[in-house]
């Protein structure tokens, strides 16, 4: 039987190692690469996804969601929306209710990608709706994450420009972590709930 702590606080977060994606990304950034993307990516029951909006620092600016990450265990994709927009290939992944696409906050990120164009959403299953059904109160994807593994997924390119010509290095790494993370949690939680088991502890946070 594995236990889990419920909760974790900032301060034990800042002590644990980092974990960063290290597997294959590719980043879509025209229409023609598309569809050979989507059709990898239908060949997998899950998938891990997440987006990414340049940030704003002026007030009453906004700008439309600028990336789409979509992850297997071993490879993840980027589309660049903000240069390929929503192609119908994309739509039709989205709205495939025969993969499961892992997430956390949909609801934000599906409202952010309905902006840019209407579709069904099908298949999605949010983190914080799962963990916090088997006792787990964090939320957030670095706490979830350091829960599980022992590990802390870096935030630090949260608010860079998710809109510039060319993506840094870091910015590919962190983009690919959330989407990759998402799968890697829901498949560990699935695994140990149908071996060994596992038991929620109450922290005192």
């Amino acid at each position: 039987m594995i236990e889990i702590p419920n909760n974790i606080t900032k301060a034990e977060i800042a002590k644990l190692p980092p974990v960063l994606f290290n597997g294959r990304i590719i980043v879509i950034h025209n229409i023609a690469d598309v569809e050979k993307a989507v059709s990898y990516l239908k060949g997998f029951p899950i998938l891990g996804i997440d987006t990414e909006t340049r940030p704003s620092f002026a007030k009453g600016k906004s700008y439309e969601v600028s990336l789409m990450q979509i992850s297997t265990e071993d490879t993840c994709f980027l589309f660049r929306l903000n240069y390929i927009g929503m192609p119908d290939a994309l739509i039709d992944l989205l709205q495939d209710a025969r993969q499961l696409k892992i997430g956390l906050s949909l609801k934000d990120d599906i409202q952010s990608l309905h902006r840019k164009h209407s579709f069904e959403p099908r298949g999605f299953l949010d983190l914080q709706n799962y963990v916090k059904e088997i006792g787990i109160e964090a939320q957030s994807l670095q706490k979830i994450y350091a829960l599980l593994f022992d590990k802390k997924i870096s935030k630090s390119q949260r608010l860079t420009n998710w809109e510039a010509d060319v993506l840094s290095d870091k910015q590919k790494g962190y983009a690919a972590t959330d989407a990759w993370a998402c799968v890697r949690i829901y498949k560990y939680m699935e695994d140990i709930k149908h071996r060994e088991g596992f038991h929620v502890v109450k922290t005192n946070i």
